[in-house]
């Protein structure tokens, strides 16, 4: 099946995890086919205040309306194999545990679940309350994968693109993308 990766940016604080990630995958893109993306209003509206600048428009990917149910990754006979939430408000995390499709993402996120294929949530919260621990619980008994925006520290990062890239390479990972990157013990 030919890799198509499916980014959904959320209004949850961490704007640098996203730009990282789409940077990323900006480099590597002889090992997908193609991205699309869905970004909320207030995804917009926190980068803009987090990063200073609109260049999320900057992007060589597809753009999506959050409310775009024609968007290709909102059935599963587009054959997406990948959603990557980043980041992922608890909002967006409690409507997708509960099968709540009533935007893009969640509907692409339930697609991606019942084609037994790879969600990973970036949640960015903390802390987490019963609730969200709860939340989490479902999805990842659904099949899915929780990835939290907890940086590491190994690598001795000097700047901010530094620490997030260490929680998106590993999503990277997980999304069967290979980058170049620290790897314990080597």
């Amino acid at each position: 099946m030919p890799n198509k990766i499916a980014i959904a940016i959320t209004g949850a604080s961490g704007s640098i995890y996203a730009k990282v990630l789409l940077d990323k995958l900006v480099l590597a893109k002889d090992q997908y086919e193609e991205v699309s993306i869905v970004m909320s209003k207030n995804a917009k509206e926190i980068w803009q205040s987090e990063l200073g600048n609109e260049d999320y428009s900057n992007y060589p990917f597809r753009y999506f309306d959050k409310f775009d149910f024609s968007a290709p990754f909102a059935s599963g006979s587009a054959r997406y194999n990948t959603l990557i939430v980043a980041p992922c408000s608890m909002g967006t995390l409690g409507r997708i545990a509960t099968g709540v499709s009533d935007d893009l993402v969640t509907r692409a996120a339930d697609v991606i679940l019942k084609e037994r294929r790879r969600l990973i949530l970036m949640v960015r919260d903390t802390p987490y309350n019963l609730i969200h621990i709860k939340n989490m619980e479902t999805v990842t008994l659904a099949g899915g994968i929780i990835c939290p925006a907890t940086p590491s520290f190994y690598s001795n990062p000097k700047t901010i693109e530094e620490v997030a890239a260490t929680v998106v390479d590993r999503v990277l990972d997980l999304a069967g993308i290979d980058v170049k990157t620290f790897r314990w013990g080597k």
